[in-house]
């Protein structure tokens, strides 16, 4: 029976690699419609835990600023979807010092008023933001992120199910539920090729709504300067590492997305 299992594990293994690890997920029956589903239901407990622990932001003029720029971007969103399941975008704001931001599968996302108000961001920097973890959502980078916690061994228990690992999010006064948010992937890092693609579409997704994509410049420009001051990582600045290969990476890339802002702005 162990011997078994071990070319289980083993044969495991080898699918992952054969097929990679979005495969690896769709395997062990995390596809697209399933994970989408299960992040909804995780997602509505954590909205009901931000709202008795009296965080969720509805009122706020950092909240609404971040509404506002998020239902401007979501058609945008919705039309870049590839991947056969229509999402069902959803976006809260949590009041908190904590400076973060994320998007779980089929698009349910938060921002932390920390972020906003913290680094002071435009309502074109929110908008590279929410472009960015738009991004992550719509190239499916957390069902990626399930299948190799499972080719890594992280956690796998007799149902096939991944439960919650370390993340590292601080859950401060929030009460929200680090389990919920580990199953996804959200508070680990990305790898270097997941933050270019969501780095690249998300600028495009911000001027094709109209916002300018030089934000997505000055806003990572802002956490630099703001880890430079010593200040500790954490949040969204510990798992999205912000450097100057990506600044200049960012700078390559607007010529080719000015364009299409310039041409949105002036519709608007």
């Amino acid at each position: 029976m162990r011997r078994f299992s071990r070319s289980l594990a083993a044969a495991a293994v080898s699918l992952g690699l054969l097929s990679g690890c979005a495969g690896m997920a769709d395997a062990l029956g995390y596809n697209t419609q399933a994970l989408n589903a299960h992040s909804a239901q995780s997602y509505q407990q954590l909205r009901a835990q931000a709202q008795r622990s009296e965080v969720l932001d509805t009122r706020s003029a950092t909240a609404r600023r971040v509404q506002r720029v998020f239902q401007r971007m979501k058609p945008h969103a919705e039309a870049a979807n590839r991947t056969g399941v229509p999402f069902q975008w959803e976006m809260m704001v949590i009041r908190s010092k904590e400076m973060n931001a994320w998007a779980m599968p089929g698009g349910k996302m938060a921002v932390y008023t920390g972020l906003v108000e913290t680094l002071n961001l435009t309502d074109d920097e929110i908008a590279a933001v929410v472009g960015h973890e738009m991004t992550h959502a719509l190239l499916e980078h957390s069902k990626q992120a399930v299948g190799q916690k499972v080719l890594t061994g992280l956690a796998l228990d007799i149902g096939g199910r991944v439960v919650a690992s370390q993340t590292g999010i601080s859950s401060e006064a929030i009460g929200l539920s680090q389990g919920l948010l580990a199953e996804y992937g959200i508070g680990l890092p990305y790898s270097r090729h997941h933050e270019r693609e969501a780095d690249s579409g998300g600028m495009l997704l911000m001027a094709q709504a109209g916002y300018d994509p030089r934000a997505a410049v000055t806003v990572w420009e802002k956490m630099a300067a703001y880890q430079g001051s010593g200040n500790a990582l954490t949040g969204m600045l510990s798992t999205h590492p912000s450097n100057q290969s990506r600044i200049e990476e960012l700078r390559r890339q607007l010529p080719s997305v000015l364009p299409v802002y310039e041409q949105n702005r002036r519709r608007r």
